[in-house]
């Protein structure tokens, strides 16, 4: 189903050519630094029993999680594009998985809370849905809702 919607988002993608609607500005980095600042420096705003309860998982399951993937798929790695901007951190690409994958959230809502686009919202489901896959051959997502409920 994510693959399907990822095509079409792709055929209807917006761009710098000529012709297409500018790109919008979702200030991304902005939200991308009030996220390390809510859960991911050692005095953050909220506890570690605030992100469990909002990401149904540890944070230190979380960021081990996060590594592994970023070690796997260099796609969740931060780069920086033509312009020299610095895309996507890896905890918003993967903060977007998580909350599709914990509420059942679509892309459009987690949108409006990651701040990025559908299509990289799509992207970032189907490239780690793959890596698990790859990964952890025989593991299931209950496996690891099961970890999780455990307190790993």
């Amino acid at each position: 189903m994510a693959v399907a919607l990822l095509k079409e988002e792709n055929q209807s993608r917006r761009g710098s050519r000529e012709g297409r609607a500018p790109n919008v500005d979702r200030h991304r980095h902005s939200r991308g630094k009030n996220l390390l600042e809510d859960y991911f420096i050692p005095h953050s705003l909220y506890s570690d029993v605030h992100f469990r309860a909002r990401y149904k998982m540890q944070p230190h399951l979380f960021n081990k999680v996060m590594h592994d993937i970023c070690n796997y798929d260099e796609y969740f790695v931060q780069k920086k594009n033509c312009a020299r901007n610095l895309g996507l951190l890896p905890e918003q690409k993967f903060i977007a998985v998580i909350r599709m994958l914990a509420y059942g959230s679509s892309a459009d809502q987690v949108d409006q809370i990651a701040r990025m686009g559908k299509s990289t919202i799509l992207e970032s489901l189907v490239r780690f849905v793959m890596q698990w896959k790859l990964c952890t051959p025989g593991t299931t997502w209950a496996d690891l809702r099961l970890a999780t409920c455990n307190g790993f």
